[in-house]
C-alpha cells in the first residue's frame, strides 16, 4: 500500500516538479507588480492571469502526457488540456491545474494504445500522414471532451475542495492537517501532497484573495529545523551529531526537506515533534490571516520568504521560529531519553542486514567492474542530488573514471551498475533497476553503507563479511598497538612494486603482526587488483584476514621519495595493512581516508619527512 501511494504521489509530482521555474516566475510577478505588490504595475501585472490559466496547465499536461507516450503524448496532453481551460471561461473560470494532471496523462495514454493497435498495420509511405492526422484528430476529440465535461467536474471538485478548506479555517481545524502532512512527507510523499492538492488548491486561493496558507502547510522548513537543532544538542551519537549541522544548512537554505527524513526514522517518536510545531505554525498563520503569493519550492527559508506578501514578512519568519522552536522543544526530551552511545539500533540492524545479505551472495561483493553509481530519491532533485555531488566529490581523487549521478526512483537508468537509495525507498528502486547492486542508507551525509562502497571502489577490498555474533561489538584496536615506531620506514630506495609489497609484509612478520605466509596474500591481492588508491598512496594487504595467519591488527610505513611504479602511477608512501576480521576496515578507514586523502598537506609531507615521530602521531 505504501509502495502504491508513494508511486502515485510521483506520478503527480513528476508532471508538477519540472515546471517550477515556471511557477516561481507566476508568484514573483504576482508579488511585485498586482496593485497591493511591491513594485505595482498594471501592464506588468496583466501578464499573471495568462500564465495562471494558460502556461501552467500548459506545461503540466505536456508534461504529463510525454511520462507516458513520450513526444506525441506531449502534444496530445497540450492540445486536451485547451478544451478544459476554454470550457471554464480562460481567464474568467477556474485555473484548470488538476484537470491538466488528468487530461495530460489520459491524453498520452490514449495516444500510446493507438500507436499499439496500429503498430505492424500502417501502410507503407503512410507512416507520417496517419502520425499526424491520428494526433490532430484524436487530440481535437480530447479536447472538445474536456470542454464539455472534464473541465466543469474539475471546476466542480475545486469548488468542493476550495469550500473544505475555507470550512476547516473558519472552525479552526486547518491546523489538525499537519497530523497527516508530517508523516506522508516521512513515507516521501512531500513533492506529491504539496504540488499534487497544496498547489492547485492554493492557486485557488491566490486568484481570489492574492495570498494562499496552503501553500505553507508542507513547505515551513521550521518543523524540519527543529528536529535538527535537537539531534545537534542533545543526540549522543557522534554521527549523527556531526552530521546534523552539514544536514541543517541543506534543509533550512537549501529546502531540501528529505535531508530530515532519515532522522526521524532513526527514531519514529520524534515524528510527534514536526507534527506539534506544525500544527503551532499554522494556527498561528491561520489566526494572523498569513499566506504566500506562490508556491515556496523547493522549501528553502529562502523561498519561503521571498513569496510573502508585502508588510507580511516578518509574520511569515515568526511563523517559521514558531514552528521550529516547539518542534526543538518536543524533539529535544525524546532524543535525550532515547538516545545511547554509538550506532543507533536501525543503523546496527541495516549494517547487520547488509551483511548478512553480502555473505549469502545476495548482494555481489565486488563492484570494481561499476562504470555507473546512481543516487536516487523520490523526485530525484533535492537528497540524491546532494547525496551524488557529496560522493563524486569524494570518489574523484581515487577513482575519476567512475559516473556519479542521480534520478528519481522510478527511473533509474538501465545502464545504472549501482543505486543507492534511501531505505524506504529499496522496492521500488530493486523493481526500476532489477540489475543494479543496491546500496541502501538511512542518511545521504553520514552513512556506514556509502563508507564501505567507498572503501570498495577505492581499494578493491571486499565489503565486511558477516560476523559470527553480530551483537557482539568490536572494539576498535588501540593505535599504540596498530602501528609502533619501528614498523616506518624512512628514505627507502626505489624497488620493483612486488619488492615493496614484499618488504611490507616483511616488516608486518617481523613486528609480530603476521605469519611471513601472509606475503604471498599481499602479492595475490595485488594481481586481483592495484592496491594503488592515488595521491601517491598504495594500501597493500593480504586476500585473508584469518586469526592463524593474522596475529593481531596492525601497520607498517614505508617511504620512497623517488616512487615505486604501480603501473601508470608512482606510490611514495607503502603503507601495509594487516587487519583481523572487522578490524580491517577499521585500520582502512582511518589510514585511507581520515589522515591522508582528506588532508593534501599531511599526505604530501609524509611523502619527504624525516621524521618518524611526527608521522606516528599522525597515524595514531
Amino acid at each position: 500500500m505504501k509502495t502504491a501511494l508513494q508511486k502515485f504521489g510521483k506520478f503527480l509530482s513528476a508532471m508538477v516538479m519540472p515546471n517550477i521555474g515556471a511557477f516561481i516566475a507566476w508568484g514573483f510577478i504576482t508579488a511585485l507588480f498586482i496593485a497591493d505588490g511591491w513594485l505595482p504595475n498594471e501592464k506588468l501585472a496583466s501578464i499573471q492571469p495568462y500564465m495562471l490559466t494558460y502556461l501552467l496547465p500548459v506545461l503540466i499536461a505536456a508534461t504529463g502526457g510525454r511520462m507516458v507516450a513520450k513526444d506525441r503524448g506531449l502534444v496530445m496532453g497540450a492540445i486536451a488540456i485547451m478544451g478544459c481551460i476554454a470550457g471554464v471561461g480562460g481567464t474568467k473560470g477556474q485555473p484548470m491545474l488538476m484537470a491538466a494532471m488528468v487530461m495530460g496523462p489520459f491524453a498520452g495514454w490514449v495516444i500510446k494504445k493507438f500507436d499499439q493497435l496500429m503498430e505492424g498495420h500502417m501502410p507503407a509511405g503512410f507512416e507520417m500522414l496517419i502520425n499526424n492526422f491520428s494526433v490532430g484528430i484524436i487530440g481535437m476529440l480530447l479536447a472538445i471532451f474536456g470542454y464539455y465535461f472534464i473541465g466543469p467536474v474539475m471546476t466542480a471538485i475545486l469548488t468542493v475542495l476550495a469550500g473544505g478548506v475555507t470550512l476547516l479555517i473558519n472552525h479552526g481545524l486547518l491546523p489538525l492537517v499537519a497530523i497527516f502532512v508530517e508523516p506522508a512527507k516521512v513515507l516521501f510523499l512531500n513533492n506529491a501532497i504539496n504540488h499534487g492538492i497544496f498547489t492547485p488548491i492554493g492557486v485557488e486561493q491566490a486568484v481570489e484573495t492574492g495570498k494562499s496558507i496552503m501553500y505553507m502547510l508542507e513547505a515551513n522548513p521550521g518543523p524540519g529545523l527543529g528536529v535538527l537543532l535537537a539531534y545537534w544538542v542533545f543526540s549522543k551519537d557522534k554521527a549523527t551529531k556531526d552530521s546534523a549541522p552539514g544536514a541543517i544548512i541543506i534543509h533550512f537554505l537549501g529546502g531540501i526537506h528529505e535531508i530530515y527524513f532519515p532522522y526521524i526514522l532513526m527514531n519514529p517518536v520524534v515524528i510527534i515533534a514536526p507534527i506539534v510545531g506544525n500544527i503551532c505554525a499554522i494556527a498561528f498563520f491561520t489566526l494572523f490571516n498569513c499566506g504566500l503569493k506562490g508556491p515556496a519550492s523547493p522549501g528553502s527559508i529562502i523561498a519561503f520568504l521571498s513569496m510573502a506578501p508585502k508588510g507580511e514578512t516578518l509574520m511569515v519568519l515568526l511563523g517559521v521560529l514558531i514552528a521550529t522552536g516547539v518542534s526543538f522543544a518536543v524533539a529535544s526530551p525524546i532524543i535525550k531519553l532515547s538516545s545511547v552511545k554509538g550506532k543507533s539500533l536501525e543503523e546496527a540492524q541495516g549494517q547487520m542486514q547488509s551483511m548478512k545479505a553480502q555473505a549469502k551472495g545476495l548482494v555481489p561483493a565486488n563492484v570494481l567492474s561499476a562504470k555507473k553509481i546512481v543516487f536516487a530519491c523520490d523526485a530525484g532533485m533535492g537528497s540524491s542530488a546532494m547525496g551524488a555531488t557529496k560522493f563524486r566529490n569524494r570518489l574523484k581523487a581515487v577513482r575519476p573514471d567512475l559516473i556519479v549521478t542521480n534520478t528519481s526512483v522510478d527511473n533509474i537508468p538501465a545502464d545504472c551498475d549501482i543505486a543507492v537509495v534511501q531505505t524506504t525507498l529499496a522496492e521500488r528502486a530493486a523493481k526500476s533497476a532489477p540489475q543494479a547492486v543496491l546500496i541502501t542508507i538511512g542518511n545521504f551525509l553520514a552513512d556506514p553503507a556509502l563508507d564501505e562502497l567507498f572503501f570498495q571502489l577505492s581499494t578493491g577490498d571486499p565489503l565486511m563479511v558477516e560476523v559470527e555474533e553480530p551483537e557482539e561489538v568490536e572494539k576498535t584496536p588501540e593505535s599504540k598497538d596498530i602501528l609502533k615506531i619501528e614498523g616506518i620506514k624512512l628514505n627507502q630506495k626505489s624497488v620493483s612494486k612486488e619488492d615493496a609489497i614484499t618488504a611490507a609484509g616483511q616488516l608486518l612478520a617481523d613486528l609480530g603482526y603476521v605469519e611471513e605466509s601472509y606475503i604471498p596474500a599481499m602479492l595475490e591481492r595485488e594481481k586481483i587488483v592495484t592496491t594503488y588508491i592515488g595521491m601517491g598512496l598504495a594500501i597493500p594487504h593480504g586476500t585473508t584476514h584469518e586469526s592463524g595467519i593474522i596475529k593481531k591488527t596492525g601497520i607498517v610505513l614505508l617511504q620512497y621519495p623517488e616512487g615505486v611504479d604501480f603501473g601508470d602511477e608512482k606510490a611514495q608512501l607503502v603503507i601495509g595493512i594487516a587487519g583481523m576480521g572487522g578490524e580491517h576496515m577499521e585500520v582502512l578507514s582511518k589510514v585511507c581516508v581520515c589522515m591522508a586523502l582528506e588532508d593534501e598537506e599531511v599526505l604530501d609531507k609524509m611523502k619527504t619527512t624525516d621524521d618518524k615521530e611526527w608521522i606516528l602521531k599522525q597515524l595514531s
